[in-house]
């Protein structure tokens, strides 16, 4: 069964990392994970071993053993090995690349796509789950060889949505920019997510984890909330054809 939880963030308000994510972590591995296989390389201003231990002491704390990919001498054998993989977050091109750079991109989809390893991100994390990383907040700090990412979620997110403009900003709200997304690719649709909510798929069916609803894009200036813990066909948000 394709498992995959998809969440906005690492934080949410003043908890601490990944502190708001434990049920949402049971939901996916049921504690039954002796080791994830972590890939760390959205990180840029911090080193892989830093982020390993950051995460590492969240996952066992909960329950999972959890090792970092640059631990592995062939990150090939490293994901055919998998159980269950996590990727953190930070920059997206970042993580893209390096994921290009690996030879996994494909190794990846294909595994947790036929059902052989559940998949869990937050933010980058997420966003490279999609078909494409066009919908990122992050700055392309590098250039990967293609924008084409995971595919899990047959639709674009937009993780750590934030509604409005902060006072004295007057560049363009989240919403202008999704808009933009919108009107220049009409025949797709996307999924925001607030701060501590998660989009879990099971199979070919979705659901939000968390408190808060998910934002369901239709098209420029037209939002439809779905609820949290609500079933919906995945199929119902429009991906690339």
């Amino acid at each position: 069964m394709k498992k995959a939880l998809l969440m906005s963030s690492s934080r949410m308000g003043e908890l601490g990392y990944l502190e708001h994510a434990e049920q949402q972590l049971h939901t996916i591995f049921q504690h039954d994970a002796e080791e994830v296989l972590f890939i760390p390389y959205a990180a840029v201003s911090f080193s892989f071993d830093e982020f390993e231990n950051i995460v590492k002491a969240a996952f066992e704390r909960y329950g999972y053993g959890l090792k970092s990919i640059h631990r592995f001498s062939d990150p090939v054998s490293a994901v055919k090995n998998a159980k269950a993989i996590a990727v953190g977050g930070g920059n997206t091109f970042a993580l893209l690349n390096r994921l290009y750079q690996s030879n996994i991109v494909e190794l990846i989809s294909q595994r947790v796509n036929d059902g052989e390893l559940p998949y869990v991100g937050w933010s980058a994390g997420s966003n490279i789950a999609t078909p494409t990383i066009r919908t990122t907040n992050d700055m392309p700090i590098v250039q990967p060889p293609s924008f084409n990412a995971l595919n899990i979620a047959p639709f674009q997110m937009n993780p750590h949505f934030i509604s409005g403009k902060p006072v004295g900003h007057n560049g363009e709200s989240r919403e202008e920019r999704l808009n933009e997304f919108l009107s220049i690719n009409p025949e797709e649709q996307l999924l925001a997510l607030y701060e501590g909510s998660a989009l879990y798929i099971e199979n070919q069916q979705g659901r939000i984890l968390g408190e808060k609803e998910g934002l369901w894009f239709k098209a420029p200036n037209q939002i439809e909330k779905i609820l949290p813990n609500t079933p919906f066909e995945l199929t119902m948000i429009k991906g690339v054809n």
